[in-house]
C-alpha cells in the first residue's frame, strides 16, 4: 500500500534559505557637477561599483587633482557594474530652476544604467523622485565609494564640456573657470554680454542682459 504523502509544505534546506540573503543588492551612488557656474549644462552620474573589482583612490572630485580624476574616470568606466552620466541642459536650468534641474539630470542618470539599483545614495540632503528607495548624505562624495565615483565621472565630463564650449566660445574662457562667477569671467561677461550657453536665471547674467537691455531703449 503506497504511503501517504505528508501534508505539511516541504522544508527548504538550510542553503536554499540563505540562498536570497546571499545575493548583495546593487546599490548606486549619485552625484552632479555644475549647480554653481553662470553656463553651460548641469550634470549628474550614477554608479553601480564591483566589489570583486576595487578602485584605489576613490574621494570627493573637488579635492582630487585633474590628472588623477582622469585616470579614475577611466577606470570607473572600466571596472564599475554600470554608470551612466546625464545632463540637464541651460535651457531647463532657467525654465525649472537650478534645484529641479539638478534633480532632473539626477533621475536621468538613474534611469540610464543598463542595470536597476535597489537603492540608490545620493550626495547632499535633496533627492530627486525615483521609483527605488534612496537616501541622501551630507559629504557622501567623501564617505561612499559609489558616490565619489559619481562625482568623479560628473565632474571630468562637466569639465570636458567646458574645454568644448571655450571652443565655440573663446572670449570668456570657460576653459579656465568652467563657467564659474570669477573676476575674469564677470568682467568677460560685462564686456561681451551673455553668450548662449549662459543661464540667464542666474543673477549675474540677467544683470548684464538687463543693463543691455536698458541701454538699447
Amino acid at each position: 500500500m503506497p504511503s501517504r504523502k505528508s501534508s505539511k509544505p516541504a522544508e527548504k534546506r538550510p542553503e536554499q534559505r540563505r540562498l536570497r540573503w546571499d545575493v548583495p543588492a546593487l546599490v548606486a551612488g549619485v552625484d552632479e557637477a555644475g549647480r554653481g557656474p553662470l553656463a553651460g549644462p548641469v550634470v549628474a552620474a550614477a554608479v553601480i561599483l564591483d566589489e570583486l573589482q576595487p578602485i584605489r583612490g576613490l574621494g570627493d572630485s573637488k579635492v582630487i587633482s585633474a590628472r588623477k580624476r582622469e585616470r579614475l574616470f577611466d577606470e570607473i568606466r572600466a571596472k564599475a557594474l554600470a554608470c551612466c552620466i546625464a545632463e540637464a541642459t541651460v535651457e531647463e536650468i532657467d525654465r525649472l530652476n537650478i534645484l529641479q534641474a539638478t534633480l532632473l539630470a539626477m533621475q536621468r542618470a538613474v534611469a540610464g544604467l543598463r542595470l536597476l539599483p535597489r537603492k540608490v545614495l545620493v550626495d547632499g540632503n535633496r533627492l530627486p523622485v525615483l521609483p527605488m528607495p534612496a537616501e541622501a548624505i551630507v559629504k557622501g562624495d567623501a564617505t561612499v565609494p559609489a558616490i565619489s565615483a559619481a562625482s568623479i565621472l560628473a565632474k571630468v565630463h562637466r569639465d570636458r564640456l567646458c574645454l568644448a564650449l571655450h571652443e565655440l566660445h573663446p572670449a570668456y574662457n570657460f576653459a579656465g573657470h568652467k563657467g564659474y562667477p570669477t573676476a575674469e569671467h564677470l568682467a568677460a561677461l560685462r564686456l561681451h554680454g551673455a553668450c548662449a550657453v549662459h543661464r540667464r536665471s542666474f543673477a549675474p547674467v540677467r544683470a548684464v542682459i538687463d543693463a543691455a537691455t536698458s541701454v538699447d531703449t
